[in-house]
C-alpha cells in the first residue's frame, strides 16, 4: 500500500500542510506493520524518523536500573511519536512498544524537518504535544511517590477521565489500559491493580462496557479516592 497525500491528511499533525508539501512527504514516507509487543522505536539509538500511528496503540516505556519496566505515556490512533529528534538531533529517549497489532506511517526526520518545520501550525502542534507529555510524565512521577496502592490506582484512573467531563456525575474512560498496562505505569504488580479494580467494582464504582469503555458511576467519589480524602 502506497502512502498518498490524502492518507497523510488523516493525521491531525499534518493537516495544516499544503497539499504540495504532503505530496513531497508522501514520496519518502513508508508503511510499517508491528505485531503486539514488538518494539517500534528503541531507546538510545539515533532518532531518525517520525512515526504516525494509523491503527493500533503504542506505549512509551523505559527501564529502571534493576530492569523493571516503567510506563510513560500512550500513543493512540492518529497520534505521533519520535518527534524529539526534530529539535535536538539526539537519540530516542524511550522505547515505544506496540500494545496491539499496529500500522504506522514513518517519515524520515530530515525530510520532515526540511519540508514541514517552517509551518507555524506544525511547530505549535509539536510544542503543545511535548508540553503535554512533560506534564504527563511529571504527574506519573508524583503518582509513584504515593504510599497507598489504591490511591495510586484511583489517581491513575482519574487522570484518564477526559478533563471536560470531570464535573459530571458519571463518566467513562474510553479505550482503557489493561491491568498490566496500568501496573507498568505505576510500578506495581498486575495482581495489585486487579485487587483494586475488584474492590471498585464491588462498590459498583466501575463497570466494564466491553473492551472499549470503562464506566465510572460516581466521578466525585473517584476524585475523593484519588485525592486521599476517602479510603477504599
Amino acid at each position: 500500500m502506497d502512502v498518498t497525500p490524502e492518507l497523510l491528511s488523516f493525521f491531525p499533525l499534518l493537516q495544516p500542510l499544503p497539499l504540495e508539501v504532503r505530496a513531497v512527504l508522501a514520496q519518502v514516507a513508508s508503511f510499517e506493520k508491528h505485531a503486539r509487543r514488538s518494539v517500534v522505536l528503541s531507546a538510545g539509538v539515533e532518532a531518525n524518523r517520525l512515526c504516525l500511528l494509523f491503527d493500533g496503540r503504542l506505549q512509551a516505556v523505559n527501564f529502571t536500573v534493576d530492569g523493571r519496566e516503567v510506563g510513560l505515556y500512550f500513543v493512540d490512533r492518529g497520534d505521533f511519536c519520535g518527534e524529539l529528534g526534530l529539535f535536538d538531533y539526539g537519540p530516542q529517549p524511550e522505547y515505544l512498544i506496540a500494545l496491539a497489532p499496529s500500522t504506522l506511517v514513518s517519515i524520515p526526520l530530515d525530510e520532515f524537518r526540511a519540508h514541514a518545520m517552517g509551518n507555524g501550525a506544525i511547530v505549535t502542534a509539536l510544542g503543545q504535544r511535548l508540553a503535554q507529555r512533560l506534564r504527563q510524565m511529571s504527574q506519573q512521577r508524583a503518582l509513584l511517590g504515593m504510599p497507598s496502592i489504591p490511591q495510586r490506582v484511583c489517581c491513575q484512573l482519574w487522570s484518564l477521565v477526559p478533563p471536560g467531563e470531570r464535573d459530571a456525575a458519571q463518566g467513562a474512560i474510553r479505550n482503557p489500559p489493561t491491568h498490566m498496562e496500568i501496573a507498568i505505569m505505576l510500578n506495581l504488580s498486575r495482581e495489585s491493580v486487579a485487587r483494586v479494580f475488584q474492590a471498585l467494582q464491588t462498590q459498583d464504582l466501575l463497570r466494564r462496557a466491553g473492551m472499549q469503555e470503562l464506566e465510572i458511576t460516581d466521578l466525585a467519589k473517584l476524585k475523593a479516592l484519588a485525592e486521599g480524602t476517602l479510603e477504599l
